[in-house]
């Protein structure tokens, strides 16, 4: 023990160097006051899984663990359209799923933003167009934003939101 002792006092404390700011903290912030300058109010987020892998969903959902946190930033999915200014679409839109797809997006108010997810949401993916998948989210439903990725890293996701939300700053959202 003594010899450990002698050591440390010679060599010193040796630590790690501060970490970096992490550009999560300032998409964060940026996107707390985008939201709050067009809305005025939380952001309500409807989630529609319209045939995905469930890869871009294990991102979305680590958005509310307490690395992102996007619940104190005033973000919260909300359970029925009714409720949602933003609709949260992943994957291709299965054949099964369109009609589904179609409703919940009349079921949200007016003026809505969508944020397709991934790159099947995007483009298709590798299912692209078939008698089982009708591609993309923008062959079904106006998607005002497309986020990339197989899976997008959940970043990413926020950086989507906000951008549609500075997209939307012409729009009215007073209800």
């Amino acid at each position: 023990m003594l010899r450990t002792l002698r050591k440390i006092a010679g060599v010193g404390i040796v630590s790690e160097p501060s970490p970096r700011p992490d550009e999560l903290l300032r998409v964060r912030s940026s996107l707390d006051e985008q939201i709050r300058r067009v809305l005025g109010r939380a952001l309500c987020i409807r989630e529609v899984d319209a045939g995905s892998c469930n890869g871009c969903e294990l991102e979305i959902h680590a958005l509310v663990n307490p690395l992102y946190n996007i619940e104190g930033l005033g973000i919260r999915f909300v359970a029925s359209p009714r409720h949602a200014d933003l609709l949260l679409v992943t994957g291709p839109v299965a054949r099964n799923m369109e009609t589904a797809l179609r409703r919940t997006y009349a079921a949200t108010p007016d003026p809505k933003l969508v944020v397709a997810v991934g790159d099947c949401g995007c483009t298709g993916g590798i299912f692209g167009e078939s008698e089982a998948s009708c591609g993309r989210v923008a062959n079904v439903i106006p998607v005002d934003v497309a986020v990339p990725g197989c899976p997008p890293h959940p970043v990413e996701i926020l950086r989507g939101i906000l951008t549609a939300i500075t997209g939307a700053q012409s729009r009215s959202f007073s209800r």
